[in-house]
C-alpha cells in the first residue's frame, strides 16, 4: 500500500443558474484522478462544492424574483445532483453559504492574514465585473469590456480591506519557477510566471454590506463590511477540512498530505496560482502542490457559459445519450491545451466508432467465441508473446505517466492502445479458421490471450468509465466454470 495521500480538489461554480458542460469537465476529470489513485492503492480526498456566496447569485434571484436563499438552495442541489448522471465519487461537498464548517474556517483564514500585518484599509475607485466578481484595470479589458463575460465592468468606488499581495510577489516567483508549486500545463505556468514578475497590486478582499445586498460573511470585528466572495471561495479547500476547528482532516488531508491538487479552468488562474498561496503564505499554511489547468467547451465557437447563454445541460445529454457516452466524449476529444467545440454530432461519432464498434463489439466477439468454439470455458491455456501481450503489459505505466500530467486524451489512449491491438489479434490469427483446421492448442492460446486482454480492460478502464469497465469484467467473470453470454455493452447514437 502506498502511504501517500492525495487532497484532489474542484473548483466550487456560481450557483446562479444551472450546471452547464462546461464545469461537467472539470468534475469528471477529477473522478478520473481520484479513481486512478484509489486503483493504484494510494489514499485520496475527492472535494468539491459551490460557491454561493456572491454578488452574482443576489442579481440572479432578484432577476427571478425569488429569495437568494431559495435560488441557492436549488441550483446548489442541482449541482451536486450531478455525481448520479456522471457517474462521481467525490468523498464530500462543501456549500459555502450552509455549511458550518465554512464561516468559522473563513474568519480564521482571515484573522490569520490579519495577524500577519496583511489587511487594511482603504478608498479604492475601479472598475468591477459581476461576472467574474473581479476589478479590472483599463488595460485588462478588450475594448473596454470584460475578457471573459464581454460585458462594460460597473465603476465602483468605495472603501474596502485590502491584502497586501504585493509583499508576496518574489516569493511566488521562487515558488512557481522551481516547480515546487507545479503549474501545468507549461503554457498556463509560463502566463503566471509572467504576471507576477510584471509586479503585483494589493487587491480589495471586501465589499460593503450595501453592494452585496447583506448577503455573504460579514469580516471579523467590522459588520459593515462583507468578504470578497474570491476570498471566501478560495477558503472552502481549508474550511472544508474543518481547518475553523483544527480537526483531524485539516491535519490528515492539508499539512499531512503529500500532495494538494487543484483542478481549475483556464479563467480562474491568477485567483488560484497567485492570490490563493499568497494568502496561505500569509497565514502559515502549506501551499497547493499543483495547479492543474484546462482550457474550455465551446458551442459554436462561444465558451460555454451560464452568464452567456451558452449551455449544454450535462445530466440532460447523460439522460439521454448515457452516462459514459458523456464522459469518454469529454475525455476522448478535449485536448490538453486549446479550446473544444461540443456537438451532439461529435458525440455520437465517437460514441459509435470506439465504444461501439471498437470495445462493444470486441467485448461480444470473444464471449461469443469462447461460448461457440470452447462451450464458454476459458481455456487453460499461456497467452504466448505478442503485440497484445505488450501492449497489455505496457498499459498500466503508460496511464500512470500521462495522468501524472493531467493528460487524459493521452491517458485513454493507453487504454485504447490493448482495444486496438485485441481486435487486430483477432484479425490476424482468424479463430475461427483455427477451429476449422482443429488446431485446438493454437485456438486456445488465442481464446486466453484475447480474455486476458479484456481483463486487463476492465481493469485499466475503470477510472474513466466505471460502468462499462464493470461490464467488461463482469464479461470476463467465470461463473459455475463458464462466461457468462455475450451481450452488448452499448447503443449506437443517432443523430436527426
Amino acid at each position: 500500500m502506498d502511504e501517500r495521500r492525495f487532497y484532489l480538489t474542484t473548483t466550487i461554480p456560481y450557483v446562479n443558474a444551472r450546471p452547464h458542460l462546461g464545469f461537467a469537465l472539470e468534475l469528471v476529470q477529477a473522478d478520473v484522478l481520484a479513481r486512478h489513485l484509489r486503483l493504484r492503492g494510494v489514499p485520496v480526498r475527492l472535494q468539491t462544492g459551490t460557491d454561493e456566496n456572491a454578488l452574482k447569485n443576489v442579481l440572479a434571484a432578484e432577476a427571478a424574483g425569488v429569495s437568494v436563499r431559495e435560488l441557492v438552495d436549488r441550483n446548489a442541489e442541482a449541482f451536486i445532483s450531478l455525481a448520479g448522471p456522471l457517474d462521481l465519487s467525490f468523498d464530500d461537498v462543501i456549500r459555502t453559504s450552509a455549511d458550518p464548517r465554512h464561516r468559522v474556517g473563513v474568519e480564521r483564514l482571515w484573522r490569520a492574514c490579519a495577524a500577519s500585518g496583511d489587511l487594511y484599509r482603504k478608498h479604492y475607485e475601479g472598475l468591477y465585473c459581476v461576472g467574474c466578481e473581479q476589478f479590472y484595470a483599463p488595460g485588462d479589458l478588450t475594448d473596454g469590456r470584460c475578457p471573459e463575460h464581454g460585458v462594460e465592468p460597473q465603476p465602483v468606488a468605495e472603501e474596502n480591506w485590502f491584502f497586501r499581495l504585493s509583499r508576496y510577489g518574489e516569493r511566488l516567483r521562487e515558488l512557481i519557477a522551481s516547480g515546487e508549486l507545479r503549474i501545468e500545463p507549461e503554457a498556463r505556468r509560463n502566463e503566471v510566471l509572467a504576471f507576477v514578475s510584471g509586479g503585483l497590486e494589493d487587491f480589495s478582499v471586501s465589499r460593503s454590506q450595501a453592494r452585496a445586498r447583506g448577503w455573504g460573511i460579514p469580516v471579523p470585528d467590522d459588520p459593515d463590511q462583507v468578504i470578497y466572495v474570491w476570498w471566501d471561495a478560495l477558503g472552502n479547500y481549508l474550511t472544508a477540512l474543518d481547518y475553523g476547528t483544527g480537526g483531524e482532516a485539516y491535519r490528515r488531508w492539508w499539512t499531512g498530505a503529500s500532495r494538494r491538487v487543484h483542478l481549475v479552468g483556464k479563467g480562474v488562474v491568477r485567483f488560484h496560482a497567485v492570490y490563493w498561496p499568497a494568502m496561505l503564505l500569509s497565514a502559515g499554511e502549506p501551499l497547493p502542490t499543483d495547479i492543474l489547468v484546462h482550457d474550455y467547451l465551446t458551442i459554436d465557437g462561444r465558451k460555454i457559459s451560464k452568464s452567456g447563454g451558452v449551455t449544454a445541460d450535462p445530466a440532460a445529454l447523460a439522460a439521454e445519450f448515457g452516462t459514459d457516452p458523456i464522459r469518454w466524449w469529454l475525455l476522448r476529444e478535449v485536448p490538453r491545451v486549446g479550446d473544444t467545440d461540443f456537438t451532439v454530432e461529435r458525440l455520437a461519432a465517437r460514441t459509435n466508432d470506439e465504444l461501439v464498434n471498437g470495445l462493444g463489439n470486441l467485448v461480444s466477439r470473444v464471449g461469443a467465441m469462447v461460448h461457440r468454439y470452447r462451450d464458454g470455458r476459458v481455456p487453460q491455456a499461456e497467452p504466448g508473446s505478442s503485440a497484445l501481450s505488450e501492449a497489455c503489459a505496457a498499459v498500466a505505466e503508460r496511464v500512470d505517466a500521462a495522468l501524472a500530467d493531467a493528460d487524459f486524451r493521452t491517458a485513454t489512449s493507453a487504454v485504447w492502445a490493448v482495444v486496438d491491438e485485441a481486435n487486430r489479434h483477432i484479425n490476424r490469427a482468424k479463430p475461427w479458421e483455427l477451429a476449422r483446421s482443429g488446431d485446438a492448442d493454437r485456438l486456445d492460446a488465442v481464446l486466453a490471450a484475447l480474455v486476458a486482454a479484456l481483463r486487463v480492460i476492465g481493469e485499466e478502464l475503470t477510472p474513466f468509465l466505471p460502468g462499462t469497465a464493470a461490464a467488461v469484467r463482469a464479461q470476463c467473470t467465470v461463473q459455475d466454470g463458464v462466461l457468462p453470454p455475450p451481450r452488448h455493452l452499448f447503443r449506437r447514437i443517432t443523430t436527426r
